[in-house]
């Protein structure tokens, strides 16, 4: 299961993060995972509970934005949804896809902190 490395590498450079922007906890953490990334997104939650226990992300929600794998045609203007398996043949023309535009990614897109305490008698900011 590669899903708990890719969890603990997720956990380790956000725990960095918090730690350079002085935060002592992570609320979440937003990946973006491609179709083609192989990476089960329920054993890529589980594994990430396991993996933040006792650090700044004990409790921080993960959130996974699936990324569809498309490709553009070498032979007619255009891009394609690439599906699952995948399937590099164009639906318009038949051919080969020149290249794969989507569908790889594994990166960290969002890692939110907690908002600062206001000093004492600082009013908060007006949204109006």
């Amino acid at each position: 299961m590669h899903e708990l490395s890719i969890a603990t590498a997720v956990v380790e450079s956000a725990d960095a993060a918090a730690r350079r922007h002085g935060a002592a906890s992570v609320e979440s953490v937003r990946l973006r995972v491609g179709e083609l990334a192989g990476v089960v997104a329920d054993a890529l939650r589980f594994s990430f509970g396991l993996a933040a226990e006792g650090t700044a992300l004990a409790g921080a929600r993960l959130e996974i934005e699936e990324v569809p794998a498309r490709a553009r045609c070498g032979g007619c203007p255009g891009d394609f949804a690439v599906g699952s398996p995948p399937s590099l043949e164009c639906p318009g023309c038949g051919r080969s896809a020149a290249e794969l535009l989507t569908g790889r990614e594994l990166e960290i897109a969002a890692v939110t902190l907690p908002e600062p305490d206001a000093p004492a008698g600082v009013p908060p900011p007006s949204l109006s």
